[in-house]
């Protein structure tokens, strides 16, 4: 048997996996009417429409995102959904063929009213949020920075940031650190730095003590 350790092979093992400010879209993705921030990536099967997806976000594969807003240093694992298709529960039949007239036709235009309708439940994500293995993020749900999502999670309610949300539906089980922990690090909006900050700051990132004393405004004591 033959060890593979990668492939297929990259032509500067130094330059694998390598993001720049231009976004790193697979070939099968499809993206329609969306905005992309720097150093992002989007991997094989990922679908986004009328979609705004911050600068260092990345997903997984196999993600669909439909008029949503994630913020930046968001981590979106594989086969997650934010802001599904929501069907016209109230008409005789929830059929798609009463909006997407035109596929069955039926009639020369669509239903824009209800796509309209779809518009305006979108769903928010902030800055440095995690959503875990096959997620489901509900329509209209907005998800504050820096929470966690937990793997098969269906959220229907919004969660707060730093917040820790599981199961179906999903619920909040705890927050990440102690409240004045959570306002410091809102307070100091990290996610902004320019590169250069961050190239300058980044193990800071890895200890919240360290971090707080440096870039708090009002230091640890």
């Amino acid at each position: 048997m033959k060890y593979i350790d990668n492939y297929p092979p990259v032509a500067d093992p130094k330059l694998a996996h390598v993001l720049t400010k231009e976004p790193n879209i697979h070939p099968s993705c499809k993206i329609k009417d969306s905005t992309i921030g720097d150093y992002t990536a989007l991997a094989e099967n990922t679908v986004m429409v009328e979609t705004s997806f911050g600068d260092y976000s990345y997903t997984a594969g196999n993600v669909h995102m439909m008029y949503a807003e994630i913020g930046k240093y968001c981590s979106i694992a594989i086969n997650v959904r934010i802001n599904p298709s929501n069907h016209p529960q109230w008409r005789v039949t929830q059929h798609h063929m009463t909006y997407r007239r035109i596929d069955y036709g039926l009639d020369t235009v669509d239903d824009t009213e209800f796509f309209n309708w779809r518009r305006e439940h979108k769903c928010t994500i902030g800055h440095d949020v995690w959503i875990g293995h096959g997620a489901l993020i509900m329509p209209g749900v907005k998800i504050g920075t820096g929470a966690i999502i937990g793997s098969g999670a269906v959220v229907t309610k919004d969660v707060g940031p730093y917040e820790i949300a599981v199961g179906i539906p999903a619920k909040v089980i705890k927050k990440r650190f102690d409240e004045v922990t959570i306002a410091k690090l809102l307070d100091s909006q990290w996610w902004d730095w320019d590169r250069e900050t961050l190239e300058q700051n980044f193990k800071d990132l890895f200890d919240v003590a360290v971090f707080l004393n440096k870039h708090s405004t009002e230091k640890l004591v």
